[in-house]
């Protein structure tokens, strides 16, 4: 990255901002905490390059995921929901400055995470209208049903090259049918997990990061719900996520073949991270065998 004191003092001049602490980074971004010209703190958020690639995603445009973060944060704080809200986006000028997103700051207290007002939460979510003019860059310009039917074939691949005697993955037509039946009138987050849920006394005070967000329905939310809970650090209790659901929403069915191609997704973009992006040898060979176990369900559910 960018020398770190030099880019302290980039964004001390540009920004206004002061006291700016590390608090994190991930694959594509690194979010230090500051404080800014009105004396409240903010959420930094930057990219040391404008394009990364990885086995889940082989081409990310991080500048693309900033202005989606700050259209849709803008958006839904305009509509009362819980979020980050955004106070200004500046694209950089040349290589030198990175391109850098500012959001007031959500304190956490690390309490436990609620999982009945997360299910009330993304219930809510679901009922909101998108951006109108948002093109999510998580579908890939072809809309949803064809990116997660590309993607899930795509990250099948990837998993063959890391795993020994992969079977062929499932057909295409029953995929592309089984996505095809996603409804796309609703904006869906597809990263909700603890450390994506600010929290202060186990109240919500902001969902995080929508790189992931794709136009969807609660089938293809609960998909990767589903596989999230499976791991004890995502902290979802997912029964409890299913009952505030259902007091604001009816719950997706879970065992069709449009729900099965969803956890189906994330199950193969979790085998890529324990395979590849953070390899673990425990975790990673089970995480595949969790995603052939999906493929057969899902080759079987079509048949029926």
């Amino acid at each position: 990255m960018t020398d770190p004191d030099a880019l302290r003092r980039r964004l001390t001049d540009r920004w206004g901002l002061a006291e700016l602490e590390l608090v994190g980074s991930g694959l594509e971004f690194t979010v230090f905490r500051a404080r800014g010209r009105d004396g409240l703190p903010v959420a930094v958020r930057l990219a040391d390059r404008r394009f990364r690639s990885n086995a889940n995603d082989p081409r990310v445009d991080t500048r693309a995921l900033l202005v989606q973060e700050y259209a849709v944060t803008r958006h839904l704080s305009a509509a009362g929901f819980a979020v980050a809200e955004p106070v200004g986006l500046r694209l950089a000028d040349d290589d030198s400055t990175p391109d850098v997103l500012v959001s007031r700051y959500v304190a956490d207290d690390g309490s436990p995470l609620d999982g009945r007002l997360l299910g009330v939460t993304l219930a809510r979510l679901h009922r909101l209208p998108p951006p109108p003019a948002l093109v999510p860059v998580a579908a890939e310009g072809v809309g949803t049903a064809r990116a997660l039917t590309t993607r899930v074939l795509r990250r099948w691949t990837e998993v063959g090259h890391l795993v020994a005697d992969w079977p062929a993955p499932p057909p295409v037509g029953p995929l592309a049918w089984a996505f095809g039946r996603v409804g796309t009138s609703g904006l869906v987050h597809l990263d909700v997990r603890g450390d994506n849920v600010r929290r202060v006394g186990g109240r919500i005070g902001a969902l995080l990061d929508w790189s992931n967000a794709l136009r969807g329905d609660a089938t293809v939310e609960f998909g990767r719900l589903v596989e999230y809970a499976r791991h004890p650090e995502n902290d979802l209790d997912l029964p409890a996520v299913r009952a505030g659901y259902a007091q604001v929403a009816p719950l997706p069915p879970d065992d069709t073949p449009t729900a099965l191609a969803c956890r189906l997704d994330a199950a193969l973009m979790l085998a890529l991270v324990f395979l590849s992006e953070a390899p673990d040898p425990r975790r990673g060979p089970g995480a595949a065998d969790r995603a052939r176990t999906l493929a057969e369900r899902f080759t079987l559910s079509v048949r029926r």
